[in-house]
């Protein structure tokens, strides 16, 4: 199964696909938008603009495929996502192609402008769409009959549960890819009886981090007892990596909620736990929109910015900036940047958080700044780096967050996106003065990496500025 080489094909078959459509589509517009009769082929060659088309279009499409995620999980397509996929995809780039080069074509009159677009993307579409379903259609019929195989392990605390499970994958008359490498146990260090001579005992819950590494892990399904369920939440924080999909089987509870969703009619149900809390492309959607946001506030704000240096500089002693190390995406320190709002010795007895307005460490103008979160603005720089986002979770000192962990595990699933300037659990607690409120706080963030998008992103951007206009920040 070599990953590389299938992605391979499918970027080949894109750029070709494209650079055909162009060929075929600069020669139908010579013919029908510029010369009405054209029967001199030899003048399409003649045009820059044909052999600029060649060279930048197809790498645009193979471009705009990547930021889609179209090459993430190459053997785990499916036909009918693929259609939809490549037809949503051919729409936007088409529509940007149309903007960007044909909207200054000189025409007859508007039909002309609605022909060459449905042209344009019914040429694209069949001529992207055909080769991706034969190569997708040759992977699928590898997957259902066992030719290619997703390494797979179990992780067991209901032995009786679990073989179930595992002989109704084992024995679908379609296989779903599954390829089973070994199961763990959650607390017993003890082989399953029921289990030998099928897939060997690799260790129990202690070990999951090195059978993953060692063994390619790439699906995990886990069978617990109703009183382990809780321990789920441990065995996703022990699993990082963002390619590897966890299942769960599923029972009438979950079918009568509704979350079970098969991608085959043969498929054994199972509730899959997501990794990534949105797609690639929303992602990012989501840094261009960073990128340009910061750009711009910082621009507008460049006055404010020496006025605030100004007043620090000469209300209290010390720097203007103040940077203090803090956790990010994957778990990794960055420095974060803010205007000093303390005086130079606040954290000398060791890290404490800010009581807000009974807070003696913080300067006069440090309050002000506070109330309105101006402190916070050096941030865009952050932002602008790729340190933070616009919005995510509000980033904390690893002393901190040792202490959130201890009553509240989860918070390292945060770790899978960026930080923020501002935050869902922000807009409601503001700066948090206790471990305790950091805890409350944490639901929030929570709820934000479960429900990502653009359209959550505004309106808590949206509900941080009304904060900042009431003077409502601590």
């Amino acid at each position: 199964m070599n990953k590389k080489f299938q992605t391979i094909k499918y970027i080949i078959s894109d750029f070709l696909s494209a650079l055909i459509t162009w060929v075929i589509f600069f020669i139908f517009r010579k013919i029908t938008i510029e010369n009405g009769n054209f029967n001199d082929i030899n003048k399409v060659f003649d045009d820059n603009n044909f052999y600029l088309g060649i060279i930048f279009i197809p790498v645009f499409w193979v471009l705009l495929y990547w930021i889609q995620g179209y090459y993430y999980n190459i053997y785990k397509k499916g036909r009918l996502k693929d259609l939809s996929q490549t037809m949503i995809t051919s729409l936007i780039g088409v529509i940007a192609i149309f903007f960007a080069f044909l909207l200054d074509d000189h025409i007859g009159t508007y039909r002309n402008y609605y022909l060459t677009f449905a042209i344009l993307f019914l040429i694209h579409f069949s001529l992207t769409y055909i080769p991706r379903f034969v190569l997708t259609t040759i992977t699928v019929h590898k997957v259902h009959n066992h030719k290619i195989g997703f390494p797979t392990l179990m992780i067991i605390s209901d032995e009786e549960k679990a073989l179930q499970c595992y002989n109704e994958l084992n024995n679908q008359i379609i296989s779903s890819g599954n390829k089973f490498v070994g199961y763990i146990t959650l607390n017993n260090n003890v082989a399953l009886k029921s289990f030998e001579g099928k897939i060997p005992f690799l260790g129990n819950i202690s070990n999951l981090s090195n059978i993953i590494n060692e063994y390619n892990i790439e699906e995990v399904v886990i069978v617990l007892k109703e009183q382990d369920e809780n321990q789920i939440y441990n065995i996703i924080l022990k699993i990082q990596e963002p390619h590897i999909e966890m299942f769960i089987p599923a029972d009438r509870k979950d079918l009568l909620i509704g979350s079970v969703r098969l991608t085959a009619i043969f498929h054994t149900p199972l509730v899959q736990i997501s990794q990534q809390p949105m797609e690639n492309w929303e992602f990012f959607i989501k840094r261009v929109f960073d990128i340009i946001t910061s750009l711009i506030a910082m621009l507008i704000l460049s006055p404010v910015y020496i006025a605030i240096a100004i007043i620090v500089k000469t209300t209290s002693k010390g720097n203007i900036f103040y940077r203090q190390i803090r956790i990010g995406k994957n778990g990794k320190p960055f420095y974060m940047y803010k205007f000093r709002s303390m005086y130079t010795d606040a954290e000398k007895n060791g890290p404490m958080l800010s009581n807000g307005d009974n807070d003696d460490r913080i300067t006069p103008f440090g309050h002000f700044m506070r109330k309105v979160r101006l402190d916070e603005i050096p941030q865009f720089y952050n932002v602008l780096i790729g340190n933070m986002s616009m919005v995510g979770y509000r980033p904390e000192r690893k002393y901190f967050i040792d202490k959130i962990v201890e009553f509240a595990p989860e918070y390292r699933l945060l770790y899978k996106i960026k930080p923020g300037m501002t935050s869902w659990g922000q807009v409601k607690f503001g700066y948090a003065d206790k471990v305790e409120q950091m805890v409350d706080r944490l639901k929030y963030d929570l709820l934000y990496l479960e429900n990502m998008s653009m359209a959550t992103d505004i309106k808590i951007l949206l509900y941080t500025f009304i904060i900042i206009l009431q003077g409502r920040g601590k």
